[in-house]
């Protein structure tokens, strides 16, 4: 089966990021600085410091082919992000986590 190239992974990053596919962030908060996230059926495994991607680490399409940072070589998606697509990405992440805290703490979580 054919290797998810960064490209591929970066698109969907950017459509996170654009607002045209939803990002969701799967599992607990980051404790050991990464992040499973779900963007439209996407598993992405996320390197984070604050919110802030730092390098995609993992992915998996829905069609079942995968990507990492050794299939990658020296590219990682997240460092193909703009500034300003890279902002979004961790203002997503953010808005996850603060939506995990109000519904923790209103006894739902």
């Amino acid at each position: 089966m054919e290797t998810l190239t960064t490209r591929e992974v970066y698109q969907q990053l950017r459509d996170a990021a654009m607002g045209t596919r939803p990002l969701q962030r799967v599992g607990q908060p980051p404790q050991d600085g990464l992040q499973n996230v779900d963007i439209d059926g996407w598993l992405l495994t996320l390197e984070v410091t604050e919110n802030s991607p730092n390098r995609c680490l993992y992915c998996l399409c829905p069609d079942g082919r995968k990507g990492s940072l050794e299939s990658w070589l020296r590219t990682d998606p997240v460092s193909l992000l703009s500034g300003w697509e890279a902002a979004q990405i961790q203002r997503l992440l953010r808005e996850a986590v603060e939506s995990d805290i109000e519904l923790k703490g209103a006894g739902r979580l």
